[in-house]
């Protein structure tokens, strides 16, 4: 938090908590994990629309250039708090030193549209921009979908069990199977139709995040027997992931490529690791130098 107060942006540019749902998906019998036993009665993989693994809900900070993942929690399965239940959990966690003095938007999908997590962000005063389906009822007993066609986007509404209204607006979302699919997405704050589906995908910034946090730094390779080893790995792969986006920030322009970013990490913060990484190459190839007539000697410089 302290590199981010330091290198504030504009007082213009708004703070967005990005919050979803994503799955480590495990294939693997993991009885550590999947069994309940008299000490640890709640399994953690589970299996959740359709997906057997891990489920973690995730807060992601974009401000700026800036992009933090500043927190997590791991869904328990039936019988404990729910996602959005968790994602109220984690609007908690987000510090008023961040938020206070700048615009702050709530984006999220659909799963978490509930009535509470609606209230929990109006309780803060921030603004909320959130996915709801299209079979969801209004007061006056209409439901989402029957405002395509029958009203224009950008217009106030009251969805059932809220008392305060929302700006709605909706789109078509192409499919991987090239089918389209009519997605809407309303705010608490009066935005035109337009801009308020062109913010509402500024949320799938925390996908392309799940993306390099698992293919890049190993977040879903985890192999502990105990769920404290598996908890370690998930805070380890985030702090690489953090440590290799400060030090990318620090150059200008961005590199903006992980790979380039973590090779520089590596050589700015872990020389030492660097270095027996190169000798242990050195000695790994030696006969392939030896093909050749060479023998590679390396001496410390004189002092």
């Amino acid at each position: 938090m302290g590199q981010i107060a330091k290198h504030r942006p504009s007082k213009r540019v708004p703070l967005k908590i990005l919050i979803d749902l994503t799955t480590l998906e495990k294939c693997g019998k993991f009885l550590h994990l999947s069994n309940p036993t008299k000490t640890e009665p709640d399994p953690w993989v589970r299996i959740l629309n359709g997906k057997r693994g891990l489920h973690l809900v995730v807060l992601y900070l974009v401000y700026g250039e800036w992009r933090v993942p500043w927190s997590f929690r791991v869904w328990r399965g039936k019988g404990y708090p729910s996602p959005s239940d968790l994602a109220c959990k984690l609007l908690g966690t987000v510090p008023k030193q961040l938020t206070q003095g700048t615009t702050v938007i709530v984006l999220a999908d659909t799963e978490f549209s509930t009535v509470k997590f609606f209230h929990a962000v109006r309780a803060k005063s921030w603004r909320i921009d959130v996915g709801v389906r299209n079979n969801r009822h209004l007061q006056d007993g209409r439901t989402d979908k029957k405002l395509y066609r029958n009203s224009k986007r950008g217009q106030q509404v009251l969805l059932e069990g809220l008392a305060n209204p929302l700006t709605v607006s909706w789109f078509w979302l192409k499919r991987a199977d090239s089918k389209r699919e009519l997605r809407f997405v309303v705010s608490s704050h009066p935005y035109s139709g337009a801009y308020l589906v062109m913010l509402g995908r500024k949320r799938w910034a925390i996908e392309g995040f799940f993306k390099t946090i698992k293919h890049r730094f190993g977040l879903h390779c985890f192999g502990q027997s105990t769920k404290l080893g598996v908890y370690r790995w998930l805070i380890l792969s985030l702090l690489a992931y953090l440590l290799a986006h400060w030090i990318d920030q620090s150059f200008l322009p961005p590199v903006l490529n992980w790979k380039v970013a973590c090779d520089l990490t590596l050589s700015v913060l872990f020389p030492s690791i660097l270095w027996l990484k190169l000798l242990s190459y050195i000695r790994a190839n030696a006969d392939i130098a030896a093909r050749y007539d060479f023998e590679i000697i390396l001496k410390p410089i004189p002092t």
